[in-house]
């Protein structure tokens, strides 16, 4: 899906009365900061969110066991330390700190953990992430219905100990316990039920900041302080305004205007302001690709994937038509995702340039898919969101395809971001411009996106050959798990499961007032850092 992960932004600067004593400290502390976000977010509960709009909320007044530290370094949450697991990598026993408290005063508990572990693999929850979940314990049973979820590898060893048991070890656990192993209010979950997280007044945050405001549809609200945040003597900002900004024009102005402080600007303005000094610009652990419906007879096709394969220049997209920082795929592994463990290099690097142009070889495969599909001419349908770049790579690919391929006419779909990710899970494209945004360094998760069993793989492409590479490399460790992913990042390329374009780059106009918004592959800045300066 359009897993976009924490893309964040900024609104309309409200202030709030100086304290008495007038100090600058007070006054920095007191004035609230204003940030914008693209699109509305579809809920606020950590279980159910698959978008990125409700990621960047939940990001920001939530805190799992593991957090994030202002150099994006992970450091202990609600647990009271990083810990080593046992029983070779497979189990983890935690520790929660006294103070970490929910909004409402009421301690974090190791069952809050629990019950929220249990709630995401529930089947009857339908959540879309639940296979985060599929190293702990009995997930596939309980996913299957043949155990109730209370079997999860998942318990409460008293108030404030918490005990993971997984089936495997996973490199990337770390991350997630940081990202994705949220825990919910049990209280608050028992009392709305399915409507927890549909608005501010159904959500209890345990982070640096609760969600105030939020009606579940409307374009502003606020992120407030939450006093009971085990560290909240060094949140400096006590408010944070947040509206939706659809209209870039709109946020510009209301940047240079000084009404907000924070906001993501992207194509034509990043290409004509590059000397702008409030312009920060950033890579993002994303990569956008092209992927095909397989369960269509038109697009399920060797021949089809590698005519647009050769015909498509990623160079193309990123230097004449995005020209925002982006960076053109290599493969199906992002830039600065993961290391050779022997030469230190990257991996993206490391495996090369599997996507040439070749004009030859495209019409080559284009003709023999026409021959197999035994017709002159074909339509097909892409999909796409409806933002300026994506609409814009999609002309592109349309332009090239048909300037080249005889008989092809490509018609473009663009709609807004819900819509397109419904439209992922439902399996209804032909044609795909979609993308996926990593929650952790690994690149197991990006090449997992074309696995059999997960959950993201909307069409389910299925290739024996490439599922047993990548779960016989994921069983491995060390250097041998490393070059069992690259043996399956080459054997995708040269199927072209899906044709990797390019990874986002990400453009931020930020006041020089505000110091503390720092960003990295994985994540957007976290407002708990931030300080006026």
């Amino acid at each position: 899906m359009k897993h976009k992960l924490l893309t964040i932004g900024a609104i309309f600067l409200t202030t709030i009365s100086l304290a008495a004593c007038g100090s600058k400290k007070s006054a920095s502390t007191h004035k609230a900061l204003s940030v914008t976000l693209p699109d509305e977010p579809l809920t606020a509960d950590p279980n159910k969110a698959t978008d990125t709009n409700s990621a960047g909320l939940i990001f920001q007044t939530m805190e799992g066991l593991y957090t994030y530290n202002k150099q994006n370094k992970i450091i202990p949450g609600v647990a009271t330390k990083v810990v080593k697991p046992t029983n070779n990598g497979k189990t983890y026993t935690f520790n929660l700190k006294r103070n970490a408290k929910w909004a409402n005063g009421q301690p974090v508990t190791a069952q809050d953990f629990v019950n929220s572990f249990r709630r995401t693999v529930d089947p009857k929850t339908k959540a879309q992430y639940a296979n985060l979940y599929s190293a702990f314990k009995n997930y596939s049973a309980i996913q299957a219905g043949k155990l109730a979820p209370n079997k999860l590898g998942a318990k409460a060893i008293g108030r404030h100990k918490l005990q993971i048991q997984l089936t495997k070890r996973i490199p990337w656990f770390n991350d997630l316990a940081a990202s994705k192993y949220l825990p919910l209010n049990t209280a608050a979950v028992k009392k709305y039920g399915q409507k927890y997280g549909t608005n501010a007044s159904k959500t209890m945050a345990d982070g640096p900041y609760k969600l105030v405001g939020w009606t579940g549809s409307n374009s502003s609200w606020k992120y407030v302080k939450n006093p009971h945040y085990w560290n909240a003597q060094n949140v400096k900002i006590n408010q944070v305004n947040v509206s939706v900004t659809k209209d870039e024009n709109t946020a510009i102005n209301l940047f240079k205007s000084g009404k907000i402080q924070e906001t993501t600007v992207t194509g034509q303005y990043v290409r004509a302001n590059a000397s702008n000094p409030d312009l920060k610009k950033h890579a993002t652990g994303r990569l956008n690709y092209l992927y095909f419906n397989p369960q269509i007879k038109k697009t399920n096709s060797e021949n089809l994937r590698k005519a647009l394969g050769y015909i498509i220049n990623q160079k193309t997209i990123t230097q004449d038509v995005l020209q925002d920082g982006s960076k053109p795929a290599l493969n199906m592994v992002i830039r600065g995702d993961q290391k050779n463990p022997k030469t230190g290099k990257d991996m993206a690097e490391d495996v090369g340039n599997l996507l040439p142009t070749s004009v030859s070889k495209a019409k080559n495969y284009w003709n023999k898919y026409l021959k197999e599909s035994g017709k002159k001419s074909v339509t097909m349908n892409l999909l796409t969101d409806d933002t300026d770049e994506d609409k814009h790579i999609g002309a592109c690919i349309q332009s090239i395809a048909q300037k080249n391929f005889k008989g092809l006419t490509i018609n473009l779909t663009s709609l807004p971001h819900a819509q397109h990710v419904a439209r992922d899970f439902d399996g209804k494209f032909e044609l795909n411009l979609t993308g996926w945004s990593t929650n952790w360094r690994d690149s197991y998760d990006f090449l997992s996106l074309m696995a059999k069993d997960n959950s993201v793989n909307f069409a389910h492409w299925n290739d024996p050959t490439f599922n047993k590479l990548l779960n016989t490399a994921n069983a491995k460790t060390g250097q041998a798990r490393y070059d069992g992913l690259v043996q399956a990042d080459k054997y995708l390329m040269k199927v072209m499961g899906c044709i990797p374009l390019y990874q986002p780059s990400e453009a931020k106009l930020i006041s020089s007032k505000v110091g503390g918004l720092t960003y990295s592959l994985l994540n957007e800045a976290q407002y708990q850092y931030a300080y006026w300066k």
